[in-house]
């Protein structure tokens, strides 16, 4: 694990191996990502951010696991799954999904095919579209 994201769970410790887990499946699914360390967010981009892993409450404090990281994913669709703790369409056709993850057995497959949908989503964004003069 390298320094950066280290230190992004420093004050949260008990949930990197959640992280962990998360992100080798992410690895795996995608394996052209990257990842981008930021101060409120680890972001995962291809062409264009696909996934972010945060500690954003996406649920009231009380339904919250403990330990818990949320993935955020952007898809062309909602989803219909009791898992999405929250939704948003910031724009037509683009949707914003937060999933709490408080066990390692959350990542599962029905996660994989969510987070792969959101990879082929966002690498095909601007295709086909002609450049504006």
């Amino acid at each position: 694990m390298d320094a950066e994201t280290l230190l992004f769970f420093d004050s949260h410790p008990e949930a990197l191996p959640l992280y962990e887990a998360l992100e080798e499946k992410i690895q795996e699914t995608c394996p052209e990502m990257q990842k981008r360390v930021q101060k409120t967010q680890i972001t995962f981009t291809g062409r264009y951010v696909f996934a972010c892993a945060s500690f954003l409450r996406a649920k009231r404090k009380a339904d919250m696991p403990d330990p818990f990281i949320t993935l955020t994913l952007g898809l062309p669709c909602p989803l219909e799954s009791e898992r999405a703790a929250a939704l948003s369409e910031p724009y037509p056709g683009r949707w914003t999904v937060h999933i709490v993850i408080g066990k390692k057995e959350e990542i599962d497959e029905e996660l994989t095919a969510w987070i792969r949908q959101a990879w082929i989503f966002a690498e095909s964004k601007g295709k086909g579209r002609r450049k504006q003069k």
